[in-house]
């Protein structure tokens, strides 16, 4: 069906269309800000799209990239916004997945210099990753005069709200060394927040350690394929039969487009149908990579067609 229908891209879910694509699918990855909630609150008919989802016999992932929590707090989170059957194992954030991938893929034999914030140093833990960089800095150390970890073999860059000039500085000594890995939780470069205003993402921290450093980091986040490939790994998930729904052209979509999933663009978050429409009339080839096959207004537009099936 994906090919069918990506020449076109951005196609309204309704009606028949809807149910008969659902019915094609086992597997449904969703985003999780500004797709199944927006803050504290639950986006109307999310929780109910996914125990429909569930009952029918559809795999449910939560694919975020969103690394300030750890898998048993987003449970706490999903219990507290009504979302009643949702288990660990359905969470797939960017800081589970650095640390999968730093501790089976990279196999690092040494420690971690993170800078991130709760939900990496969890995930991190859990994982049996050592890390540094949690321990209080000494008053007044400078760069000059502040310890360094000889064993650090890798730095991780998630979200700080607490990020300083020490920090990166720290960070910058230990990419010196070229066999030292560079990696980020994922690469968004903002967060909306109430009021209209906005925040910096981990993609606009790592890109100042990219810049002082003179390296590249390696993503984990969408929309790099890594988080899909560690569901795929764990439950056999088939890309043909499995629906991407996000909310961000740029990581959801290009994401699902590069892991050969059918996406569909939700418009409770970030991204317009105006911008997406602009990438689907334009003749940028990175552009087409982010547009949407199917466009719905709210995951809600999903709750007729699972209430008819059978």
């Amino acid at each position: 069906m994906a090919g069918a229908t990506r020449s076109l891209g951005c196609r309204r879910l309704l009606g028949t269309h809807l149910k008969n694509l659902l019915h094609t699918k086992h597997c449904v990855l969703f985003d999780c800000d500004g797709v199944i909630w927006n803050g504290d609150k639950a986006v109307a008919g999310a929780p109910e799209v996914v125990s429909l989802l569930k009952k029918r016999g559809k795999s449910v992932f939560f694919v975020t990239n969103n690394c300030t929590r750890s898998r048993d707090s987003y449970l706490s989170k999903f219990s507290r916004l009504g979302f009643c059957d949702v288990v660990q194992s359905d969470v797939v954030s960017s800081a589970y997945c650095s640390a999968i991938y730093l501790r089976d893929m990279a196999k690092v034999q040494g420690k971690v210099y993170v800078i991130g914030s709760d939900g990496v140093y969890t995930e991190l833990y859990e994982a049996g990753v050592p890390v540094v960089g949690r321990e209080p800095d000494v008053p007044g150390a400078t760069i000059y005069d502040c310890p360094l970890d000889s064993d650090v073999k890798a730095v991780l860059v998630g979200y700080d709200d607490k990020l300083n000039f020490l920090k990166l500085a720290k960070a910058c000594c230990y990419l010196r060394d070229p066999n030292c890995l560079f990696l980020a939780t994922d690469g968004d470069p903002w967060h909306p927040r109430p009021r209209g205003r906005v925040s910096p993402g981990s993609g606009s921290l790592a890109a100042a350690l990219e810049t002082a450093a003179e390296r590249k980091a390696t993503v984990i986040g969408k929309p790099s394929r890594f988080m899909f490939q560690c569901i795929v790994s764990r439950f056999g998930v088939d890309p043909a039969r499995t629906l991407m729904v996000g909310d961000r052209l740029e990581t959801d979509v290009l994401f699902g487009r590069s892991c050969g999933v059918d996406t569909v663009l939700a418009l409770t978050g970030v991204s317009t149908l105006q911008q997406a429409l602009g990438y689907r009339d334009s003749t940028d080839p990175q552009g087409a990579a982010c547009v949407p096959d199917y466009v719905v207004d709210t995951v809600a537009d999903f709750l007729p067609a699972l209430d008819e099936e059978r």
